[in-house]
């Protein structure tokens, strides 16, 4: 179970945080369809897990699925999918989503939440869902670190006017667009926000699909973290197919290192 996190306390770097840190995201929404390597099982995780940290994953993100391969909320599968992971890779600190697409969605997402008894280092929260905060005090309250998930210019002034900095662990700035300029400036306009407001939060930047590793080039000009996986895309710098989770994560490794370019 995390420990407590306080108001301060959530100001601070969690455990194994730092500039230029990878976290490997193993699955998001996808399927098998998408790669035959996404693990959807607690045993795929933690086989995942171990694999992208050898490369040099320090974080790690993941959607638990019930029986059917389905994203879950429910406490069984996110309880198992967390201890199986955690029995797998004990010194990283593990996140699971809590995004409004999966079921039950809503503000009802608050019930299955509440019931989750091995719980995750930090959850994702995404600021432009309506029930941010709540799920922000929920899960602070149970001593869960928080990552603000912001997706927009809008979604940033949102998070930055009110309480939100007070909970979150760090700020995963994700972009969605499928050209590298505007994603580029996209995350240009979200990170003006937050630096004029004096956010201090560590930063996590990344992209998915076409503005996946343009997006990680752009963490390694400005210093920030990012996080690379099966969830945001299944292709290397170059365009190949990779063949794993570990794949990816090291092919970032080298990008943030100055080895390779993106």
């Amino acid at each position: 179970m995390a420990g407590k996190i306080g108001i301060a306390d959530s100001m601070a770097p969690s455990r194994g945080e730092g500039r230029m840190l990878i976290q490997a995201c193993l699955n998001g929404t996808r399927s098998v369809a998408f790669h035959p390597a996404v693990p959807l099982t607690p045993k795929a995780l933690a086989r995942d897990a171990v694999a992208v940290r050898d490369v040099g994953a320090r974080l790690l993100h993941f959607h638990p699925r019930n029986g059917l391969g389905r994203e879950s909320l429910a406490a069984p599968d996110v309880d198992a999918a967390i201890a199986a992971v955690r029995a797998a890779v004990p010194e990283l600190p593990i996140g699971v989503s809590t995004g409004g697409w999966i079921a039950p969605g809503g503000t009802a997402r608050l019930v299955p939440i509440r019931s989750w008894t091995v719980l995750p280092d930090y959850v994702s929260v995404n600021v432009h869902e309506p029930e941010a905060e709540a799920i922000m005090g929920l899960m602070q309250a149970r001593g869960v670190g928080i990552e603000a998930g912001i997706w927009t210019e809008a979604a940033a002034r949102r998070f930055v006017s009110g309480r939100m900095p007070r909970y979150t662990t760090r700020v995963l700035v994700e972009m969605t667009a499928e050209d590298a300029e505007t994603a580029r400036a996209e995350a240009n306009e979200i990170l003006d926000v937050l630096e004029a407001a004096g956010v201090k939060l560590p930063i996590l930047l990344h992209g998915e699909n076409a503005c996946a590793w343009p997006m990680v080039a752009m963490a390694a000009e400005r210093g920030l973290g990012t996080r690379m996986g099966f969830e945001d895309t299944r292709e290397l710098p170059g365009g190949a197919v990779a063949a794993s989770n570990a794949a990816l994560v090291a092919a970032a490794a080298r990008v943030l290192s100055g080895q390779a370019a993106a």
